[in-house]
């Protein structure tokens, strides 16, 4: 694979003249760099005017590798031809080496050019690029790539000191100007052929890689790459970077051909441990969402719902100790559940959206106002009030969504988390958020149980105590909103949520469905594995219905209503489902496995039940009102039409599903018992088999 390196412009504040002079003390050998023995001129050459002068060197290079290494290459130095053109009248340097040693096996390109800074002319620019092959070294290939690479980013390293140390030297013997170069007095009678004032770009040489002789090409020629960037700029705003990240950073915006906020780049590079060919695919597909659902405009297009403002819990408030910008959610007193069902999981994630692209902005602002990079931003997260109707499982799965989705999108933003008054439910939560985590980010987590937060190593450590809330004991006043539940009578329906203009994604978490009289809604769930637990938790928005669990060893099919086609009428509510045959006998060809549940109007409904055996298990719900036995007679097409024209006959239920192993849910769900509530406790009967495997809480 071949390895490649691009610099970023290095600006001196001093003439090109200078900047000549110091350089050239670097020969034939250079003390401050010891892997530099010693260099020969092998040829040299100048124009009659004196304003080109190309020198080839060959060098001997002492490379730091195990002595074993050495042995069995049979060698104790590599030797490099360097190739020196220097253009006077242009006021321009291009340096290029490759390696004479082993070339049959190892292929080192290196380009490097002095030039005169575009916009100061009495300033020098210097760039550096290079290319690496190794094909192949007496089966130590990865360790020479290596050893090469460590050796590399220390001479780039120490190249600036080295000039910077000739400047010194050359000012201490009061050498500060080197006079511009001037052509010579033209002669009374000349028969010479004019000089050319085309600038002239050494070709790569027929020794360098071709892939890298493009990429250096594309540097000279490109027009997005006008605007480079320099070591000052970088140091600035991006922060201090290794040859080697700035050099993937250099090639990843090159790659990208257009004009993208550096931060941003860097932060998928931080992402993918600086691989590239991993940052450019991920930022391809952020780009191509970004342009798919307009995030760019999100800002200027997103107007926040009066529900959310005043009961999501979070907002941004002032900044913490490095600068970062600092939000703060108060999550233990947010309604998530009835935030859901009012706005829709959409609406939601265009907000928490809005949010990352709002810490965008302020990081910008804050680099601005404190003078270094900012590129992340602190989460302040209070879990006081944090209780078991926060585990409630859709809204945990629209979390683990929300995670997801930003960090596929807004990589390297959250600098450090800070969770104070963590409650007992907490690990619960912990365990089931924090696979979807990454590793990286989960190092910038601090945990603070009960008032531990006042102490050494608190908040104090990382927030001003000037911007401490005053809800945590602070001074300054905060916000954000103290949430509260939010009222039912405002829940919508599924179809109303499902209506939203564009999808961030495909599968919604709720369902809808119609019971009518003699027509209930079941759903089918296939389990491959004993000791699976079926979860689900349901709202009843109309009406009583009658909860119900069957077990069949054969895949049901939905019944067909050919009797509703004949009198040409749609399907009671097309969302209505029936699976149990109406040849099937109970006891024979299914089974009840739980007793019935009877739901009134208005309740939510959470539970769980651990299935015996593999197979197929139906959820039903039926009419209340229907007759109490669980045979499996059909509706009859009287009995349909009365039901399109009877409301009082009709009951709607939105509800969720989902089938867990049974080591995952108790991993996730086994400090329950130890909470002391009544919502979704394990049943002590799930440990007998002879016993209902159910359980089931209401809330109202």
């Amino acid at each position: 694979m071949v390895q490649k390196y691009q610099s970023p412009v290095r600006v001196y504040k001093y003439p090109f003249e200078l900047i000549m002079a110091a350089y050239e003390r670097r020969f034939p050998n250079c003390p401050l760099i010891p892997m530099f023995v010693n260099s020969v001129i092998i040829s040299e050459c100048h124009s009659e005017d004196g304003a080109t002068q190309v020198i080839e060197r060959r060098c001997t290079v002492d490379v730091e590798a195990p002595r074993l290494l050495k042995r069995i290459a049979g060698v104790e130095y590599m030797y490099f031809i360097q190739k020196n053109s220097l253009n006077r009248r242009e006021r321009t340097l291009h340096i290029e080496a490759y390696n004479e040693s082993f070339s049959s096996r190892v292929n080192v390109y290196e380009h490097c050019c002095y030039t005169v800074h575009p916009e100061n002319e009495d300033w020098t620019c210097f760039e550096q690029s290079a290319s690496m092959d190794i094909k192949s070294f007496f089966g130590f290939e990865s360790t020479a790539e290596k050893i090469a690479m460590k050796q590399y980013a220390t001479s780039i390293k120490k190249g600036k000191e080295i000039i910077e140390c000739h400047l010194k030297q050359l000012e201490e013997e009061n050498i500060t100007h080197v006079p511009r170069w001037a052509p010579p007095p033209a002669p009374t009678t000349s028969h010479a052929l004019p000089v050319s004032s085309a600038r002239a770009i050494p070709a790569c040489s027929s020794r360098a890689h071709p892939a890298y002789c493009d990429l250096f090409e594309a540097l000279l020629s490109n027009p997005h790459t006008n605007h480079k960037l320099d070591t000052d700029y970088i140091s600035r705003y991006l922060g201090n970077l290794t040859p080697f990240q700035e050099s993937c950073l250099i090639r990843l915006r090159l790659w990208l051909q257009e004009t993208h906020k550096d931060q941003h780049v860097l932060r998928f590079l931080r992402s993918r441990d600086f691989n590239l060919e991993k940052a450019k695919e991920a930022l391809c597909q952020t780009l191509t969402w970004r342009k798919q659902h307009q995030i760019d405009f999100l800002l200027d297009t997103w107007q926040c719902p009066q529900l959310l403002q005043d009961y999501y819990t979070g907002g941004w408030h002032h900044h913490d100790k490095d600068g970062r910008p600092l939000y703060i959610l108060r999550l233990g007193q947010m309604d998530t559940k009835g935030l859901v069902r009012v706005l829709g999981e959409e609406t939601l994630m265009r907000h928490v959206l809005s949010i990352n692209e709002e810490g965008l902005r302020h990081c910008e602002e804050n680099t601005k106002i404190f003078g270094k990079p900012i590129s992340c931003w602190t989460c302040l997260v209070d879990l006081e009030g944090l209780n078991m109707r926060h585990l409630w499982r859709p809204g945990i799965k629209a979390l683990l969504r929300t995670i997801e989705l930003v960090g596929a999108n807004y990589p390297e933003t959250l600098g450090r988390l800070l969770i104070l008054r963590a409650p007992r439910v907490f690990p619960v939560l912990w365990t089931l958020v924090s696979p979807f985590i990454d590793e990286n980010t989960r190092k910038k987590f601090l945990i603070y149980a009960g008032n531990d937060y006042q102490g050494p190593g608190g908040l104090v450590d990382y927030i001003n105590r000037d911007f401490i809330p005053d809800f945590l004991g602070g001074d300054a006043l905060c916000d954000v909103p103290e949430g509260g539940l939010v009222p039912k009578p405002l829940y919508r329906t599924a179809e109303e949520l499902e209506n939203e203009e564009v999808k961030l994604w495909n599968e919604a978490i709720y369902k809808s469905a119609s019971v009518l009289k003699g027509a209930p809604h079941e759903v089918l769930i296939e389990v491959t594995e004993a000791s699976s637990v079926i979860t689900w938790d349901f709202d009843v928005w109309k009406g009583d219905v009658i909860f119900s669990i069957y077990h069949s060893r054969r895949a049901p099919q939905p019944v067909k209503r050919d009797g509703l086609s004949a009198h040409n009428l749609a399907c009671p509510a097309g969302n209505n489902v029936q699976l149990i045959d109406r040849s099937w006998m109970l006891g024979q060809d299914y089974s009840m496995v739980e007793t019935a549940l009877t739901c009134r109007e208005g309740e939510s409904v959470q539970g769980s039940h651990v299935t015996r055996w593999p197979g197929f298990y139906i959820l039903q719900w039926r009419l209340h009102s229907s007759p109490s036995s669980t045979s499996s007679s059909r509706p009859r097409v009287d009995d349909v039409l009365a039901s399109l024209q009877v409301s009082s006959h009709k009951c709607r239920v939105m509800y969720f599903t989902e089938v867990l192993r049974s080591t995952d849910f108790r991993g996730s769900m086994s400090s329950l018992e130890s909470s002391h509530s009544a919502f979704s406790l394990l049943s002590a009967a799930t440990s007998s088999s002879n016993q209902s495997q159910t359980e089931s809480s209401i809330s109202r």
